[in-house]
Order: structure tokens, then sequence, then C-alpha cells
């Protein structure tokens, strides 16, 4: 009887090493089974621009902790584990150590903002508003708003560093004469300013662009540059010349700046099987319109619309 009992319990025990083997043997088929990645170099890097580079990999991460560093920002990746360069198969959890900080700080974008209102965020990041603040007129901008800034957004720099801006003056006093902003309008307004203005304008065209004709693609001086009698204007247009089944086919695309707030850097970029072209870029006021002319396209398209560099909206062609 108890040698009976005895091999029942050995049955038992062989059966459970033998379904235990099996499992095994399975999960390794599977883990075998994924691709494999190289680890990306992950230091320095924000926890959301982590979450960028790694999500296309398959790749999970995992915070293990905190340290104090005086190299890296706040939350920034200071280590990781695997090492940037380490293959792994899909699935695999990087952990990384986030920098609790020290004198490096990020740089915020203040460009379009009310020089008071800049400061006060240059501030709460532990930076100081320049003292080389430079002043210049300008058609587009109201006075006291930030043009640029030195260094630019995003830039690492040591804690109490110096931001200096370029500030708008606002219009111009009479006699001082300014460019306008002709991108992605018509020639004939470009050529009505430059004969009031007493310019000679330069045209090119190319050929390739998707603009109706006539259109504006770019100009030099550059909008808001001071010019005289004796500057030089040029443009280069859209020459695209029209299809047998082209006349109507051109659609006005219109956005309007919500209302309230500051000045806003507005960009649009339209994106079709030919990959993305910018439509417009510049600053605009609360409820400014912006009308676009642009061709219906084969296979359709979408526009895409970037408040100070917010993806905001997108709409299908």
């Amino acid at each position: 009887m108890k040698l009976r009992s005895l091999e029942v319990s050995l049955t038992l025990v062989a059966l459970v090493l033998l379904a235990f083997l099996v499992m095994q043997w399975s999960l390794e088929g599977i883990i075998h089974a994924r691709k494999t990645q190289t680890v990306p170099d992950l230091k320095g890097r924000s926890v959301s621009s982590t979450l960028d580079i790694l999500a296309p990999r398959n790749l999970g991460v995992r915070k293990e902790g905190t340290e104090f560093d005086n190299s890296v920002p706040v939350d920034a990746v200071l280590r990781q584990n695997p090492p940037a360069g380490a293959v792994v198969r899909e699935g695999k959890v990087v952990r990384v150590v986030l920098s609790h900080g020290g004198v490096t700080v990020f740089v915020p974008s203040i460009v379009g903002m009310p020089l008071r209102n800049a400061e006060m965020l240059l501030r709460q990041g532990q930076l100081m508003l320049g003292e080389k603040m430079t002043e210049t007129f300008s058609l587009r901008t109201e006075k006291g708003i930030v043009l640029s800034q030195d260094p630019e957004a995003e830039t690492s720099v040591e804690r109490g560093s110096f931001v200096n801006v370029v500030v708008s003056g606002g219009a111009p006093p009479t006699g001082v004469v300014l460019m306008p902003d002709f991108n992605r309008k018509d020639i004939a307004e470009a050529l009505s300013w430059a004969v009031s203005a007493g310019l000679k304008v330069e045209v090119s065209t190319d050929a390739t662009s998707l603009f109706p004709y006539g259109v504006i693609l770019s100009q030099s001086p550059r909008a808001d540059s001071v010019v005289g009698s004796d500057s030089k204007f040029s443009i280069t247009i859209s020459g695209r010349k029209k299809g047998p089944r082209e006349g109507k086919s051109a659609k006005t695309f219109h956005y309007e700046v919500s209302q309230g707030g500051s000045e806003s850097m507005v960009r649009i970029v339209v994106a079709d099987r030919y990959g993305e072209r910018e439509l417009f870029n510049g600053l605009r006021r609360p409820g400014s319109k912006i009308d676009l002319p642009i061709n219906d396209m084969p296979g359709g398209g979408r526009v895409k619309i970037y408040l100070n560099g917010v993806l905001v909206e997108e709409r299908d062609l």
C-alpha cells in the first residue's frame, strides 16, 4: 500500500515538473518571437520626450527614483537601464532615474508674450530678464510684445541665467518705412505697395509650387525690416501652371485666431501624399482672420494649425 502511494506521488511530481517545463518553453518561444530594438540614449530627455522616443519602438519606461544632479535639468533622465545601445526584445521596460535638478533649468518660450508676463514666467523658472533688451518697430506686433529671445526656448542653461529679448516698439514713426509681410499673399498686393514706396521689385517664379499662380512664397527683406528708396525688394511667387481641369479648384482656407490673450505665433501646414508644406507662419493678434488660397489635392490632404508651437486643430481638405 505504501509502495502504491509512493508511485502515485512520484507520478504527480513528474506531471507537475513536465507542465512547468512545457509552460517555460512556451513563454521562451513567445519572448523570442518578438522583434529586437536598440535602446536609445535617453539622458537629458524630459519624461514626455522619453515616452515619445520609446513608444514607436514598443518599449516601456519605469521611474526608479530621483537624484540631485547639477548637469541635468529637473525631471530629465539622469540614468537608464538597459544602457543606450543595448539590443532588447520589444516589450522591454527601460528603468530610468530622473534628475532632481541642481543649477540647470530649461528656458521657457516667451515669444509672443507681453514683456511683463515674459519676465514673470522667467522668474518662475529661476531665470532673469536680460539687461540687453532691444526694441524694434513692427507692423505686425503691438508695442511691448516679445519678438525673439536668446537663448531659445527649451535650451538648457544654468539657474539664474539672463535671457535677452527683442521687443516690439509698435508702429514706426512718420518717415520710417517697414517692409510688410507679403508671404502667402497675391503678387498684386506686393506690387501695389512697392509702387507707393518707390521701390522696384525683382520677381522670380517657382514652377514646382502647389500654390495658385502669383502667390508669394518668400520675400526679401523680411517683414518689419526698415527699407529705404535704395533698398532691393525681391519676391518669389508660385509659377504653377493651370491644368486642363483647373481654374475653379482653388479654395480659400480660412482661420480665425481666438479672442482673448496676447498675440500668438500662428503656423499653418498642409500635409498630403507629397509631404508637408508651410502655408503661413507669423504673429497674429486675437481675432485676426487668415485667408489662404489653396488648390484641391488629388487624394486629399489635411491642414494642421499650430499656436505657439502647439498643434491645436486639424482639418481635412
